[in-house]
């Protein structure tokens, strides 16, 4: 069995995914207005790949280190109702999804990027990293998307497991746009 193989039969078995969201959602650059003001970017693909999955029977959440206006606004505009922001010990916040899901380890992918990640990456069935990711990070993860983090590296992985999984024309007519050519 190839390795793509693997990763879509483990997919196929994922219940829940958790993403970081500085270096996975964003760039993880920090942007400052001259008053002081944080500015944050984020890739209109990833949305529409987090609209998508969220349609899909997999759990969705955020644990985050950060925690930001900008962010929890972001975060709302998506429909991500599940999320911790200011998490500077993940753990906790991760064990409470896991509750509020009735879910295990086994059943959850974790996407991050850097240090603090690697606590949850040790524990879920699927540790995933993106492109720009810390080595010693990426060294932990089953999977590294092949596009960075804050430029569609989100949508990557919501693709692979709505196609491993079988069911992006469903949730691209579940949220309204219609069925795929």
């Amino acid at each position: 069995m190839s390795k793509l193989e693997a990763l879509h039969e483990i997919m196929q078995n994922i219940k829940g995914i958790i993403f970081d969201i500085d270096g996975v959602f964003t760039d993880g650059k920090l942007h400052y207005a001259e008053t002081g003001e944080a500015m944050k970017v984020f890739h209109v693909q990833d949305g529409l790949g987090i609209k998508l999955l969220l349609a899909s029977p997999v759990q969705v959440g955020v644990i985050s280190g950060c925690s930001s206006p900008i962010l929890e606004a972001r975060l709302q505009y998506l429909g991500i109702t599940h999320f911790a922001l200011g998490a500077s010990d993940k753990t906790p916040p991760y064990q409470a999804l896991l509750e509020k899901w009735s879910l295990e380890d086994k059943d959850i992918a974790y996407v991050g990027d850097d240090l603090p990640d690697l606590p949850l990456m040790a524990k879920v069935k699927l540790p995933i990293t993106v492109a720009n990711a810390n080595p010693l990070v990426a060294a932990h993860a089953f999977w590294q998307t092949q596009r960075q983090g804050g430029e569609g590296a989100v949508r990557e992985v919501c693709d692979a497991f709505l196609q491993a999984n079988h069911c992006l024309e469903q949730c691209m007519e579940a949220i309204g746009h219609g069925k795929l050519p």
